[in-house]
């Protein structure tokens, strides 16, 4: 009884007091509550980063540096003289490319010009010829008016010997003045037969005027296009740009709508195909983050220019007949142009054809 009553005073005078958990029951505890504080952070951490660096943006590797292509082609056919151009070299607006021999042309030119000069002289020809009629009118009118007037004097004397009693006039005195009479009656009609055809010829001299004006204008579009033609001999470089996919070689006979090269401007986008279901929350105008592949350690600052109405697939050569028993859905892309917020360093080479990873800050 005395021990124990000595082993109830040792453990606080009490013998249903609990024993304290064993030391390496109590570490494991603690390291469980570590670990599940730790896998707390580590979550907060992941939800933080998502909604913080993964949810506001939308990106894709389907993106490429894109650009207007000119293609040039000579406008008249003819044997390339002259290559002014090597591949890549940059070249300006109204630059020469290519010259075309231009000695037929030249030739064209020419007989264009003796033709506008044969033309001119017709025309001024047949303006005189009008002066001219109008000089035969004028004389025809006074020959007319001086037929009538010996008519009349004619007629007069005839009604005077009409007047008078058949006994004091001959018969052959009366006789002839008839006949005077007549005569000249009948050269009025004459006159004024001859002025009508000087008018007609007038009228018939007017219209070979209009019609040497309209030659003259036929050789004068003719002039202006043998010009033109002559000018095309030499291909000018419409805009700054670089000479890519050189085809034309000097000695080369090209035809008119033959590509001979390519130009590139400097003016470049980016056209990035979205899936539909990224297009959720994007707009024209949202910021853009830009990495390259040809400059991976740069970025670039853009924004989103506009959306394609319609899929990449609608717009495709040969478009996706969906109206068929075998349908499957799939997931179609959209063409997203993204444009350049800053201006482009010159020492950096962006063509089109090249890979671009956009990412898009949608909200």
């Amino acid at each position: 009884m005395e021990q124990e009553n000595a082993k109830v005073e040792a453990t606080g005078g009490s013998e249903k007091e609990v024993m304290p958990p064993p030391p390496r029951k109590r570490g494991r505890q603690q390291k469980i509550l570590l670990i599940g504080l730790a896998g707390l952070v580590v979550l907060a951490t992941v939800i933080f980063y998502y909604c913080r660096f993964v949810a506001p943006y939308e990106s894709t590797d389907d993106a490429f540096i894109d650009g207007y292509v000119t293609l040039v082609s000579s406008r008249v056919p003819g044997q390339v003289e002259k290559l002014q151009v090597v591949d890549n070299q940059e070249v300006k607006a109204g630059d020469v490319l290519v010259e075309i021999d231009p000695r037929d042309y030249a030739a064209s030119l020419a007989q264009a010009r003796a033709d506008l000069a044969v033309a001119h002289s017709q025309s001024d020809q047949s303006r005189a010829q009008v002066k001219v009629g109008e000089a035969g009118v004028a004389r025809a009118q006074a020959a007319v008016t001086a037929a009538e007037a010996e008519a009349q004097r004619a007629n007069d004397d005839l009604k005077r010997y009409q007047s008078v009693e058949s006994r004091a006039v001959s018969q052959s005195a009366f006789d002839s003045a008839r006949a005077q009479a007549r005569s000249a009656n009948a050269e009025v009609e004459a006159a004024r037969s001859q002025a009508q055809a000087a008018q007609a010829e007038v009228a018939l001299s007017e219209v070979a005027v209009e019609t040497a004006a309209a030659a003259v204008q036929q050789a004068e579009a003719r002039l202006q296009q043998a010009e033109l033609n002559f000018s095309y001999t030499k291909i000018i470089a419409p805009m700054d740009a670089r000479v890519t996919a050189r085809s034309v070689q000097p000695g080369n006979y090209v035809l008119p709508g033959q590509a001979l090269l390519a130009l590139v401007p400097k003016d470049v986008w980016v056209t990035a195909n979205f899936k539909e279901t990224q297009l959720t929350y994007m707009r024209a105008g949202q910021p853009v983050e830009l990495r390259m592949d040809a400059y991976p350690n740069r970025k670039f600052k853009g924004r989103v220019d506009s959306l394609q109405a319609g899929t990449g697939a609608r717009f495709s050569l040969l478009p996706p007949e969906n109206a068929v028993g075998n349908y499957v859905k799939v997931v179609q892309r959209v063409p997203v142009k993204i444009v350049f917020d800053e201006s482009l360093p010159t020492n950096l080479d962006l063509a089109p054809g090249m890979s671009v990873v956009p990412e898009v800050k949608v909200r």
